[in-house]
């Protein structure tokens, strides 16, 4: 059936290029002619075929030609920010969640370190839709078992054309050695089709089992393999080409790869009349309903050809469709670029929150003013408030006044017990929660939870620390002013009038003074009254500092339960947040936005 021969004339690259098995990695050159292998190029253009082959030709048309060199490449971008997106996301999204990006990462890679001067097709159709007929018509030799015995195709086949570097892709397809074939040399007979290895070179071509094959394992071959090839070319047969687990399993999901997809009517001559149109406009609409695109009129999408393998009609025309789209050198990119799209798609609810995310300025001052009421900041500066105005009223009272205040105060004191402040942990655990709600609206789930999680970390230690941090800006005792003293120092003298007034008034009382009793009288009133007058006095221009001096207890205990707050809850918070933006931002590059 084959022979090992490889002498080889290149099509494009010149003779000696490598033919056989040393270029092909294992590939045999097929020999002798096959069906329909000298027959293609002569026949006329198929049913249907000729203008449906222009269209998606049409579509392909900016690919340069083989060997011409390649503009920048718009897909590295995409591909390192995904990588970007999974390294940042790995702690925050479910392995699950993530599981099918980092296959497609890694297949990314495989890809693209192999050679993209080929391009792998794909035929993949249904139990008698003529697979292995189309195969063998396409590589002009009887390469693919056919047959009325069902399954045919057991295993994958390929037909390389120009195989100088596809061992590669061949290995990572899975292709046996047994089962790669290569179409390049004179001795299987490829100057008998003219113009074929011109077209195709660079082309990987496979016959693939069915996709709704009986047999153990037939499917599992097909799935991983249509996830690896660059273009998938369905073969359809007019009784299967409505079948619902085509369209339900693989042409609906891979509706966005309407680039890289080829829908093929096989057997149109077992169709009579025009039968043949109105399968194909049946075939379209359905196509519509899954999502697909076609094609058409030089619009980017799927091309819907009409083709019979078994006689040749349109095989010229599907030939020269695949010819474009090797010589354009793009497909393998093209189908990764649709395979990011839809992972993206598929990440989206992961990386999109709804409207505008992050912490607002309200929501950190409410959080603030949460931990300064937890703390009881206000209550605190009202006590040191009083305290300033009773040190005040100690230091420039009458000194009668200040024996008796200083007995009642420590009374108050013991009754007291010893000043602190402890911070309530309700109030604070309900200061964390609310500013965690405010912080993970509008976030996707993870990110949301991850917000959480992290103000709960925080807050676990907060109401200790908030202590800590109240206990050392917690004021001490006031600082006496100057004129604290010098209203002391009168008072004392003006108790010293009226000891003396009393005194002097004792004195003539008792007849050991001669003196008039009005004097005394005086220094009793002067001494008595005008201590009670400057105390009061005092008092009321104590009000102003002592409410300053409140204010300024309550703002460092505020400052403190902020600083507090800060480094235990926001901060981690806003690391997130920062995060968040940092994962958005990566995956609009790899959504291509």
């Amino acid at each position: 059936m084959a022979s090992t021969a490889g002498t080889g004339t290149g099509a494009t690259r010149g003779t000696g290029a490598g033919g056989g098995p040393g270029a092909g990695g294992g590939s045999r050159a097929a020999t002798g002619a096959g069906a329909g292998g000298g027959s293609d190029s002569a026949r006329g253009s198929g049913f249907g075929g000729g203008t449906r082959a222009a269209r998606g030709s049409g579509a392909r048309s900016s690919g340069g030609s083989y060997g011409a060199s390649r503009s920048p490449d718009p897909l590295a971008a995409r591909v390192d920010a995904l990588g970007e997106l999974l390294g940042l996301s790995r702690t925050r999204v479910s392995p699950d969640e993530l599981a099918e990006a980092g296959a497609l990462l890694e297949r990314l890679g495989e890809r693209r370190r192999l050679s993209l001067d080929h391009t792998v097709v794909a035929l993949a159709g249904a139990t008698g839709s003529g697979k292995s007929t189309l195969f063998n018509a396409l590589a002009g030799l009887e390469l693919s078992a056919t047959g009325v015995r069902r399954p045919t195709t057991a295993a994958p086949v390929s037909c390389s054309w120009d195989p100088e570097g596809a061992a590669g892709l061949l290995d990572r397809l899975g292709i046996a050695p047994q089962d790669r074939y290569a179409r390049r040399s004179v001795l299987d007979g490829a100057d008998r089709v003219p113009g074929t290895d011109e077209r195709l070179a660079g082309l990987v071509l496979l016959d693939m089992p069915d996709h709704d094959s009986a047999a153990p394992g037939h499917r599992d071959q097909v799935d991983r393999l249509l996830q690896l090839v660059d273009v998938v070319v369905w073969v359809l047969d007019p009784e299967k080409y409505a079948d619902a687990a085509l369209h339900e399993r693989y042409l609906r999901p891979l509706a966005g790869h309407a680039d890289v997809t080829l829908l093929v009517l096989n057997q149109v001559d077992r169709l009579p009349g025009d039968a043949a149109d109105q399968v194909l406009d049946d075939l379209r609409r359905l196509l519509d309903e899954d999502g697909l695109a076609v094609g058409e009129h030089g619009d980017a999408g799927a091309v819907v050809l009409a083709v019979s393998a078994l006689n040749g009609v349109g095989v010229p025309d599907l030939r020269a469709c695949l010819g474009q789209i090797v010589a354009e050198r793009g497909s393998a990119n093209r189908r990764l670029a649709a395979d990011v799209d839809r992972t993206a798609g598929r990440l989206q609810s992961l990386y999109v929150g709804e409207g505008a995310v992050g912490l607002t300025d309200p929501a950190r001052e409410d959080f603030v003013d949460r931990l300064a009421d937890a703390v009881g900041v206000a209550g605190a500066g009202e006590a040191a408030e009083r305290d300033w105005a009773r040190a005040a009223e100690a230091a420039c009272g009458t000194p009668w006044g200040r024996l008796t205040g200083e007995r009642q105060g420590g009374a108050d004191r013991v009754a007291r017990g010893p000043a602190g402040l402890a911070a309530s942990r309700p109030a604070v655990d309900e200061a964390v929660r609310a500013l965690a709600d405010d912080a993970a609206q509008g976030l996707p789930v993870p990110w949301a939870q991850a917000v959480r999680d992290a103000a709960r970390r925080g807050g676990e230690g907060l109401p200790a620390a908030l202590d800590t941090a109240a206990a050392r800006a917690e004021p001490g005792q006031p600082e006496r002013p100057t004129w604290w003293s010098a209203v002391g120092a009168a008072q004392w003298l003006l108790m010293s009038l009226a000891v003396a007034g009393v005194v002097c008034l004792v004195a003539i009382a008792v007849g050991s003074l001669d003196a008039s009793w009005w004097l005394p009288v005086v220094l009793l009133a002067v001494g008595a009254l005008g201590g009670r007058a400057l105390a009061w006095a005092c008092r009321i221009a104590a009000r102003g500092p002592a409410h300053r001096y409140g204010q300024a207890a309550e703002r460092r205990l505020r400052a403190a339960a902020a600083d507090c707050g800060r480094a235990r809850v926001l901060e981690p918070v806003a690391a997130e947040l920062l995060r968040y933006r940092e994962v958005r931002e990566q995956y609009a590059v790899v959504a291509g936005g």
